[in-house]
């Protein structure tokens, strides 16, 4: 067994700098909550060496034998415990802001969400595999028959995410993955847009039917909306101008944070944000809090890194001959691909903060767990496809 090491090394040191941030970023918050000023670190460090030991323990694994059983048991597994968390008793199920989204296990809390979107994406890669091919003369009408099976299901985890755990950043995450992964299974343009637009039809329907998500949009428009309207007529921009008072507060702390760190922070430890203006800054806005202790270069290294993983991931896919590892690596690339974005995004005020965490970088058990499962299956898959190129190679000299 040959698994990737580059990738291994690359996720490794993302764990790693997420250990450190979990320190210096959560100074006020072990205050705030009264704990030991090492509660946090201690804890990240446990779910880092258990990460690490998931990868390193999933990539030594044969994947003809195993691939498909852990992907399977984490979709249907995840999946039956967030169907069943709303008649799970109060003791047993971690409840914020009515939306019961952990279920606790001894002292620890993990959120099944995070299980599943990897599930989700090894259950549509061996699904396409199978039911999805090229769409020459299918003609649109046909593709949306094929792909019905899967909106439905879609729908329905769309629906037990959003409504009943009030995650609507997740379903942004997983409804861009289903829909790029399509193209890559070999689904039309045209279908494409046509997705597209349903998709983005469903999140203004949940956007616009929550009040909290609509106060959401208004203190990000609120900030965002001078640099847009100024383009516009007067009258139209009168008229989509949000009132004064609607307060962007973790946004504008954010881009502040950001701005006070310039190109080479302003040093570990010394960061003034975190100290209540962004409240725990080491989870949602880690990359706020790495702005500003290290700086632009800092963020720089982190945006390498991570990008650099995720090319090995991509590049774990397109030397695979086997359909399946060549969609799901490509989906473990992408879900990881579009919550570093939506989250990058959010707190640089670009769009809505959509409390989406960072993989590997943010405070967090079950998003770091969630992640290693992914790339370790993505490992796990490469010693096959080490094994091809070899083969490829030996036919080659031939």
């Amino acid at each position: 067994m040959n698994a990737d090491k580059k990738l291994f090394t690359l996720v490794s040191i993302l764990i790693g700098i997420s250990v450190v941030l979990s320190y210096t970023l959560a100074s006020y918050t072990t205050l705030l909550f009264n704990v030991n000023e090492f509660h946090f670190v201690v804890r990240q460090a446990v779910f880092a060496f258990l990460g690490i030991s998931i990868i390193f323990g999933l990539s030594r694994l044969n994947p003809d034998i195993w691939l498909k059983r852990v992907g399977f048991a984490l979709f249907f597994g995840s999946l039956f415990l967030m169907i069943a968390m709303p008649f799970m008793p109060e003791s047993m199920v971690s409840a914020v802001g009515g939306a019961k989204r952990w279920i606790k296990f001894g002292g620890v809390s993990l959120a099944p969400v995070e299980f599943f979107k990897v599930g989700f994406v090894y259950f549509l890669a061996w699904s396409f595999s199978r039911k999805l091919g090229h769409h020459d003369g299918m003609g649109l009408s046909n593709e949306f028959k094929r792909f019905t099976p899967y909106g439905v299901i879609f729908i329905g985890a769309m629906f037990i995410i959003a409504f009943l755990q009030k995650d609507l950043g997740q379903v942004v995450v997983l409804g861009l993955t289903l829909l790029f992964m399509l193209i890559f299974a070999g689904s039309s343009f045209r279908f494409f847009l046509t997705i597209l637009g349903g998709i983005f039809t469903a999140i203004l329907i949940f956007i616009f039917t929550a009040e909290h998500r609509i106060l959401r949009i208004k203190s990000w428009w609120a900030l965002a909306q001078n640099s847009v309207l100024e383009i516009l007529p007067a009258s139209l921009a009168d008229k989509l101008r949000v009132p004064v008072e609607v307060e962007p507060y973790q946004i504008g702390h954010s881009l502040n944070a950001i701005n006070n760190g310039g190109f080479f922070g302003v040093g570990i430890g010394n960061g003034t944000f975190k100290l209540g203006f962004l409240s725990e800054v080491h989870t949602d806005f880690v990359l706020a809090g790495l702005a500003e202790e290290f700086g632009f270069f800092g963020v720089l290294f982190v945006v390498v890194i991570f990008l650099w993983m995720i090319q090995r991931i991509f590049k774990v896919a397109n030397r695979s001959q086997d359909k399946i590892v060549y969609l799901f690596s490509i989906g473990i690339g992408l879900i990881l691909s579009f919550a570093f974005l939506v989250n990058a995004y959010g707190i640089s005020g670009i769009t809505p903060i959509k409390g989406i965490s960072v993989p590997f970088l943010s405070y967090g058990g079950s998003a770091m767990l969630g992640a290693a499962f992914g790339v370790g299956m993505v490992l796990m898959a490469s010693n096959n496809v080490e094994m091809d190129k070899k083969q490829e190679e030996e036919e080659h000299n031939l």
